[in-house]
């Protein structure tokens, strides 16, 4: 397995795994991404009755030429979802020291190209890959890939080894340094269990259409991030892959993510 990159914030060029000076190359995701198209399992606002099926892979589109200098809206909204605008930091611990331990599910990326100096904002969470690394190296299989293509975590069976942050060329996952006091039901979290985005899977669950980033997005006028499935060509995501060149991160890497990346 490759070596994740030491530093992902470091350079585009880094990140996007591509030679130098390559800033128009386009990726035409659709011949993998629509191999099988097949209706949804259900329609958006459908509460899902049976189980995960592979009829459909979520995924996120998202579009950097609209994603604002400064913008936090994805990340509160993130934080707000899932219970991670609970956390505390713990007594006595330095303020440097709790931002660097306290889990995270979506950062904000500055790429900054070198031979242009070009400087593209993004967030940058769990990718949702096809064929995760994260799943590979985990010892006891609590890293998986749900059937419709959300990666998760078992907090029951994680044992806290890392070995999936590891494995991680997007550094997309939080280890859960401190006995959690507070926390939602739907997203449970524990000391030792390692975490990431997960698509908002509750939402998933409960027939919502979108994810609380992309509202989020969309509430702030922005609607750089467009949430679907990727096997509907009639989804929005679809057609907006479609009719954008877009890209993945790390593309060298060959895990066809769920997540693309556009003006990249």
């Amino acid at each position: 397995m490759k070596h994740p990159p030491e530093g992902i914030d470091q350079g585009r060029r880094a990140l996007l795994g591509v030679a130098v000076g390559v800033t128009t190359a386009v990726v035409a995701p659709g011949l993998v991404l629509h191999a099988a198209a097949l209706p949804s399992a259900a329609p958006p606002g459908a509460q899902r009755s049976g189980p995960v099926t592979d009829r459909v892979r979520w995924g996120l589109l998202i579009d950097t030429s609209k994603c604002a200098e400064g913008c936090r809206a994805c990340v509160d909204a993130c934080d707000r979802e899932n219970g991670l605008d609970l956390q505390t930091r713990p007594a006595g611990q330095s303020g440097r020291a709790w931002a660097d331990q306290k889990a995270v599910w979506i950062r904000k990326v500055k790429l900054a190209d070198d031979l242009t100096g070009r400087v593209t904002n993004l967030p940058m969470m769990c990718q949702h890959c096809e064929h995760p690394p994260c799943v590979d190296v985990c010892p006891t299989g609590a890293s998986f890939k749900r059937a419709d293509g959300i990666v998760l975590v078992d907090r029951h069976t994680c044992i806290g080894c890392r070995y999936c942050m590891m494995a991680c060329p997007y550094q997309a996952r939080s280890f859960i340094h401190e006995v959690t006091h507070d926390q939602l039901t739907r997203v449970p979290r524990g000391k030792g269990c390692v975490e990431s985005c997960n698509l908002c899977v509750s939402r998933r669950d409960q027939g919502a259409p979108s994810t609380a980033c992309a509202d989020a997005c969309a509430d702030a006028g922005h609607h750089a991030i467009v949430f679907g499935d990727l096997k509907d060509p009639r989804s929005a995501i679809s057609q907006a892959l479609t009719g954008l060149p877009n890209r993945q991160l790390r593309e060298d890497l060959e895990l066809n993510t769920g997540v693309r990346y556009a003006g990249v």
